[in-house]
C-alpha cells in the first residue's frame, strides 16, 4: 500500500453550484487550478466543506475525476464516510480509482459510538480499504469525540491508518496524540486557527477552509512552519486570524462561499438544508477581504 506525503496545506474544497442548483463544473475546475497555482500541497475533495452529503453518486465521481485532472500531481485525500461500515465501504467501492491517494474517513455521526465502537469501526474499514485511511475527528459535526487513547491505539495496532485530521478544537488533545504516536503517523489540524500551534508541537500541516479563499497565504504559512521559519509563519497567521474567524460565523462552507462569490470565483449558492450567507456575513467577509 503506497503512503502519500500529506504535509503543509491541504484545501478542503468547496463545491460551486449554478443558480439552478446544478454543480458548476467549470467553476470547480477553475477553483482547483487556482489552488495549484497558489501552492497548496494536497487537495481534499468530497469532504464536509464540499457539502458532500448533498451530492449524488454521479456528481461525486465526476468531481473526483475533475479534481485529479486539474491537480497537477498533487495528492488527493478523498472524503469518504458514513455512519455504517457498509455505507462507507460502498462509497469507497464507488469512488475507488487511481485518482485516490488516501481516504479521509469521518468518525461515525449520529450513532454516537463509544471509544471501543470507534476503534472497531476504523479497524474494519482499514482492513477492507485498498488505500491508506486518515481519521477525521470532528465532534462538533458528528456528536462523538475520538479520545487520544483511541487514536493512538489505531495508530499503533492497525496497518493502513496513516494519520488523523484533528478537529476537536482542543490543542491539548492534539498534543497528546503527537506525543504518543509513531513517527510516521501524520497529524493534521482540522482547525485553521490552531494550525500553527499544532505544527509547533509536531503536526504536519492543515486541512484548511481558509485556503479556498487565500491558498497562497495559507500555503506560505505552513511552508514557513515546516522550514522552521516561525517568525514568518506567525506574521502570516496573525494577518489571517480575522479570516479564520469569519469562515465560521455561520456553518461551514456558507461564509467561504460568500467570500468566493465576492472574488468572482463562484456563486454563493448552497444546497438545502444550507442556505446562502446572511447580509451581516457578506459584509464581514467584504471587510476581511479588503484588509487582506
Amino acid at each position: 500500500m503506497k503512503i502519500p506525503e500529506l504535509k503543509g496545506c491541504g484545501t478542503a474544497l468547496v463545491t460551486p453550484f449554478q443558480r439552478d442548483g446544478e454543480v458548476d463544473y467549470e467553476a470547480y475546475a477553475a477553483l482547483v487550478e487556482r489552488q495549484v497555482k497558489g501552492g497548496v500541497d494536497f487537495l481534499v475533495p468530497l469532504a464536509t466543506t464540499g457539502e458532500t452529503p448533498t451530492l449524488d453518486a454521479i456528481e461525486r465521481v465526476s468531481m473526483l475525476e475533475m479534481t485529479h485532472d486539474c491537480a497537477a500531481g498533487r495528492p488527493l485525500l478523498v472524503g469518504c464516510g458514513s455512519n455504517s461500515v457498509q455505507g462507507t465501504l460502498a462509497q469507497m467501492e464507488m469512488l475507488d480509482s487511481s485518482a485516490v491517494d488516501a481516504w479521509l474517513v469521518v468518525v461515525p455521526f449520529y450513532n454516537k459510538p463509544n471509544q471501543e465502537g470507534q476503534f472497531q469501526y476504523f479497524r474494519t474499514i482499514a482492513q477492507a480499504a485498498t488505500k491508506p485511511v486518515v481519521i477525521y475527528n470532528v465532534p462538533g459535526r458528528t456528536g462523538a469525540n475520538m479520545q487520544p487513547s483511541t487514536c493512538l491505539r489505531l495508530a499503533r495496532e492497525v496497518p493502513g491508518i496513516m494519520g488523523i485530521k484533528e478537529a476537536s478544537g482542543k490543542i491539548e488533545q492534539a498534543r497528546e496524540i503527537l506525543a504518543g504516536a509513531p513517527s510516521d503517523f501524520v497529524v493534521l489540524s482540522g482547525d485553521d486557527d490552531l494550525t500553527l500551534e499544532m505544527m509547533r508541537s509536531g503536526g504536519k500541516g492543515v486541512i484548511s477552509v481558509a485556503s479556498n479563499i487565500v491558498p497562497d497565504k495559507v500555503s506560505a504559512m505552513t511552508r514557513a512552519a515546516l522550514d522552521g521559519r516561525w517568525e514568518d509563519a506567525l506574521a502570516i497567521d496573525e494577518a489571517l486570524r480575522p479570516l479564520y474567524k469569519a469562515c465560521f460565523v455561520e456553518s461551514n462552507p456558507i461564509p467561504a462561499k460568500a467570500a468566493l462569490a465576492q472574488l468572482g470565483l463562484c456563486t454563493d449558492m448552497m444546497r438545502l438544508p444550507l442556505v446562502p450567507a446572511e447580509d451581516s456575513t457578506r459584509a464581514l467577509m467584504k471587510e476581511v477581504l479588503t484588509a487582506l
